[in-house]
């Protein structure tokens, strides 16, 4: 594998406005250089867009996004047992879930959650679908190792709660449908052997491979963030104007990428099956 020359992590939004607050991207080189907070005021199609120039330059960077690329499959057998229009594979699943979201602005997903059939998986605010199952909802079999890492993973069929990750995971899927083809993302696709390529992460997992402890997952001072950035070898970063969740989460995972972009073993995970990476996909990180 070539190596890479440039680490960005992006921490995604599902919000259905045009510029959500939780949109942030940092981006690092090859080196010790602390990551740099790339301060705009981001649409999701302004990112898709961007992901788009990164590929069309070439750049070899291994870009992470903190979203799920895909629901729960390999329990059941399908994505949305039932429905004859449960996609076979991730590519599908985001193509449908464009289809039914393109005349929603903003690139929201509001109209799959919505939909009929779909609905009735997803547990949403004062609406749980007669098909979401007790408890905690579904997981796919690389959440499970999040949660073997004591990590808390939330399905992405439970819409409720400020944790939830179901409807970020949505958007992201119009975004990775309209990239199919520009930008492969691990492991639906290889990797290539030049260019970008994107992977999904867990910025709750580069918080807890810089040595923070169980309980504390958020990062909101500088010293803080100095001090989780010299667990990957990085230099002091450039201070901020706003410490937040969203910014800090960017910066450290962006630091860890360049970490992690060398550990062969993370490319290889023991429990990734060819079908867990045509429908699942997995979370970078996971072993």
């Amino acid at each position: 594998m070539q190596p890479f020359t440039d680490f960005i992590a992006i921490d995604w939004s599902g919000q259905a406005v045009e510029r959500p607050a939780g949109l942030a991207v940092a981006h690092a080189r090859a080196g010790i250089t602390a990551p740099e907070l790339i301060d705009r005021r981001w649409s999701r199609l302004d990112l898709l867009v961007w992901l788009e120039q990164l590929a069309a330059n070439g750049t070899r960077a291994l870009i992470g996004l903190d979203l799920s690329p895909a629901f729960p499959f390999h329990d059941e057998g399908a994505y949305f047992p039932g429905w004859e229009a449960s996609p076979p594979d991730g590519p599908a699943l985001w193509k449908l879930v464009d289809a039914i979201c393109a005349e929603d602005p903003h690139l929201a997903a509001t109209s799959f959650v919505n939909h009929a059939q779909a609905r009735r998986h997803f547990r949403q605010r004062g609406d749980c679908g007669d098909l979401f199952p007790p408890g905690r909802g579904r997981f796919r079999v690389c959440e499970h190792g999040q949660e073997a890492m004591r990590l808390s993973p939330y399905s992405c069929f439970n819409l409720v709660g400020a944790s939830q990750v179901g409807k970020s995971s949505l958007t992201g899927m119009r975004v990775l449908h309209k990239l199919r083809g520009k930008l492969g993302l691990w492991p639906f696709d290889p990797v290539p052997d030049t260019g970008p390529v994107l992977v999904e992460i867990y910025t709750s997992l580069a918080a807890r491979r810089a040595g923070m402890r169980k309980g504390i997952s958020k990062i909101r001072d500088a010293a803080t963030l100095d001090t989780m950035l010299a667990a990957f070898g990085s230099e002091l970063h450039q201070p901020l104007l706003r410490y937040d969740d969203h910014a800090t989460d960017a910066i450290l995972s962006a630091a860890w990428l360049r970490v992690a972009a060398v550990q062969p073993e993370l490319w290889s995970p023991a429990l990734l099956t060819p079908e867990l990476a045509r429908t699942e996909g997995w979370t970078f990180g996971v072993p």
